[in-house]
């Protein structure tokens, strides 16, 4: 079975160098071999793929990315730098690496252009950003430009958590445990999709994809919640009930979430064409991960859509 994963992250040395990942709760064994892993794409990378099959890893720069940048300026070139460098990995590997590009959604007509130039000059597969950039989510319409070069360009827009905060949310008071890919950051993401649905960002432009990580960072189980509660709301102006971007314009990796259960509800809920497979290396196992896909209970035909067919089709691989 063919494995093309879609969350796998990349840092560039420099940049690791100067600003090692500390941000959440994590023990320095595991940091120590994050930081490693996360620069290498030949010594540990390639043959984790080979021993447990995955066939292709689709790259991109790990938290916070461009995302953790202020300047505008600084965010432009970095994005530059960083889609070059990926282009020249995927070049020395182009069977087993693609990628997502960094954008900086500093400033949007920029992202935009960058976004053109990652995909039709350096032969990238979309785009993937770490949250919200400086404060601002996806739906206010100065982001409308970048949108619409995504459904120009017919690729998908990966939302991935890991932006530095900007609130302080008194509920974590004298919990840092919650802080992070334990709990805030899917809390965090899935609000920030919802701002999309509700803010109208797919009335606006039908044919844009989103992906979201770790099966759906648990939206796909509140649809019928979400729709129940919108019916009763006074102003309605979307022009399809919420639940009905879900497997349309928003897909779902499982990465990072080993549940059987989750996997068979999600695909109740979103349709098993809207489900692709993810690893989050180097930050979950990939044993793990193919394990557990290989021991879903699913036909045989279920399983290749999941495994690359889904993938394959929406980032155009052949």
């Amino acid at each position: 079975m063919r494995l093309i994963a879609l969350e796998e992250a990349f840092a560039l040395p420099d940049i690791l160098a100067r600003r090692p990942l500390t941000k959440t709760p994590t023990s320095d064994d595991l940091l120590d071999l994050w930081n490693r892993r996360l620069v290498d794409f030949t010594e540990e990378r390639l043959p984790l793929m080979d021993k447990y099959g995955i066939d292709v890893q689709v790259l991109s720069l790990t938290v916070p990315g461009i995302q953790g940048l202020t300047d505008p300026g600084e965010a432009v070139a970095e994005s530059r730098r960083a889609n070059d460098f990926l282009a020249e990995v995927i070049a020395r590997h182009p069977d087993r690496f693609k990628g997502f590009a960094a954008v900086p959604l500093q400033d949007p007509r920029a992202a935009a252009a960058e976004l053109e130039r990652a995909v039709t000059v350096l032969g990238l597969s979309g785009a993937l950003v770490n949250d919200h950039t400086g404060g601002h989510y996806y739906d206010e319409p100065r982001f409308d430009v970048f949108w619409d070069k995504l459904e120009e360009l017919d690729v998908p827009l990966y939302l991935h958590p890991g932006a530095p905060p900007t609130d302080k949310w008194h509920l974590l008071k004298g919990r840092p445990e919650l802080v992070g890919p334990l709990w805030t950051w899917g809390a965090e993401i899935a609000g920030h999709t919802l701002r999309l649905v509700l803010g109208g960002v797919f009335d606006r432009h039908p044919q844009a994809r989103l992906i979201l990580g770790h099966m759906g960072e648990g939206l796909p189980f509140h649809l019928s919640r979400l729709d129940s509660r919108y019916a009763c709301q006074s102003d309605r102006p979307l022009r399809r009930s919420p639940s009905a971007y879900f497997g349309d314009n928003i897909r779902i990796t499982v990465s990072g979430v080993w549940s059987h259960a989750a996997l068979t509800g999600a695909i109740g809920e979103l349709g098993v064409d809207a489900i692709m497979f993810a690893v989050d290396y180097p930050y979950e196992s990939t044993e793990t991960a193919v394990e557990f896909l290989r021991s879903a209970p699913l036909g045989a035909e279920d399983l290749e859509k999941i495994a690359h067919l889904n993938a394959a089709r929406l980032i155009h691989l052949h």
